[in-house]
């Protein structure tokens, strides 16, 4: 089955031969490799590419171990290309599984990284560099010190509902359906049943991200590393922070003195978590402020199915799911997703005057373009069409404001200006945002 991914390939080849090495960022399993090895490099082979001119190595696999030594690789590679005619691309894929090595004319000084050996090849002209990785804090936030200027990154998530409908086609609802619960992740397509899929998704998390995780940082409480995402895939769509996520794991295991959870260490396991992008935290915004609240925040998984897989199928609260797939679906069309937080002055039962704290869903900034969205299941109940409203309402500006719904088919503007729209017409219309 060929996966349309259009949105990535083309960004791809908008890059080429631009002087940059390519970074294919997103969890493990998305799909990066086939966008590259499959979906690039037969565009390459369309365009007149020879094959033996595409040099690929698999760092996840045992037949390219030796060049998870950068040294190993970068010295391949340029005998390669420095012995050949033409122009080369190089492939390699999972990169973040490059080992440190010492440096042999300076074994006491600064470590050789992967960063070293595409420096070191970036500079030969014949070369167009491509890597895909696993790891966010290798491989985008030191991207621009490391290799020292701009690199292009391509952030590839799971399937969109768009992409995934395309590929089953059918019954749109049922698909919708089926998205909800198994998420996008590009293999689910290729099994068989139910129950291959409930099992591929439930593995995924210790034959692949646990272990990736373990391994890499060396995590000694493996099992708080595991309660801490099980908490935060039953939490999606709910307000939390690291001493919430402490105070609930210490509690429910009875954990206490030298055997609890400390703030710090539950910090950094869902920081781990979020490099392997398996979630995403969304900041809460004071519209108004126009400031930061520092905590707690919002955390998004990165696919609904995984998300679960890893509570057993158990809590389908559509609500929190629906608001999890808007999310993905505003980053995928490449966003900055916060949360909004808007004030009004209401009256107690007492008479008094206090402040209220609404909240908007998402604000999507994409490229100076502000949008305020809500994500209503269904609003069936003058109350609930007034709770999500009433923040929209206390913007006090003009920008564009959504509410998507579970619950319509057509799309309309209500007597505010505010669009109504359906999930499944948001989801399909990439100009909606």
């Amino acid at each position: 089955m060929v996966i349309n991914r259009d949105r990535y390939l083309k960004k791809i080849i908008s890059y080429m031969w631009d002087g940059q090495v390519k970074v294919i960022t997103g969890i493990r399993r998305c799909g990066k490799s086939y966008l590259l090895g499959k979906l690039f490099r037969s565009y390459l082979l369309e365009q007149g590419v020879s094959e033996d001119h595409i040099l690929t190595y698999e760092l996840d696999l045992a037949r390219d171990i030796e060049f998870r030594d950068p040294l190993v690789l970068a010295s391949k590679v340029r005998s390669i290309v420095e012995h050949g005619t033409g122009q080369f691309y190089l492939f390699v894929d999972e990169i973040q599984m490059s080992d440190e090595v010492k440096n042999p004319y300076n074994p006491d000084g600064k470590k050789i990284t992967f960063y070293d050996a595409l420096n070191d090849l970036k500079s030969i002209s014949d070369l167009d560099i491509y890597v895909t990785g696993s790891n966010s804090r290798m491989l985008s936030s030191d991207i621009l010190t490391e290799f020292r200027g701009r690199s292009d990154e391509i952030r590839v998530h799971p399937l969109s509902f768009k992409e995934y409908y395309q590929a089953i086609g059918g019954d749109m609802s049922s698909a919708f359906d089926e998205y909800a619960f198994y998420g996008g992740m590009p293999l689910i397509l290729s099994r068989p049943d139910d129950a291959s899929k409930m099992e591929y998704l439930k593995s995924l998390f210790p034959e692949v991200y646990l272990k990736d995780i373990v391994e890499r940082k060396k995590i000694k409480r493996e099992a708080v590393l595991s309660a801490t995402l099980d908490l935060l895939c039953s939490s999606v769509g709910s307000l939390t922070n690291p001493t919430n996520v402490a105070n609930a794991l210490n509690s429910k295991q009875r954990l206490s003195g030298d055997e609890a959870v400390s703030n710090n260490t539950i910090k950094t396991y869902m920081d781990h978590l979020s490099d392997a992008y398996l979630f995403e935290a969304c900041r809460r915004y004071d519209v108004k402020g126009k400031d930061y609240f520092d905590f707690p925040n919002k955390y998004y998984c990165e696919d609904v199915g995984l998300r679960n897989a890893r509570i057993g199928f158990r809590q389908q609260e559509m609500t929190h799911i629906m608001e999890n797939i808007v999310y993905n679906e505003l980053r995928l069309r490449g966003c900055e997703v916060n949360i909004g937080v808007v004030f009004s002055s209401e009256k107690s039962k007492s008479g008094n005057n206090v402040k209220i704290a609404r909240e908007i869903d998402f604000i999507a900034n994409r490229g100076g373009r502000k949008v305020y969205i809500q994500s209503a299941y269904a609003m069936e109940t003058e109350e609930k069409i007034n709770a999500e409203n009433r923040p929209l309402s206390l913007t006090g500006d003009s920008f564009p404001k959504i509410v998507v719904r579970h619950d319509i088919g057509k799309r309309w503007y209500d007597d505010n200006g505010v669009l109504n729209i359906g999930i499944l017409d948001f989801l399909l219309d990439d100009t909606i945002i």
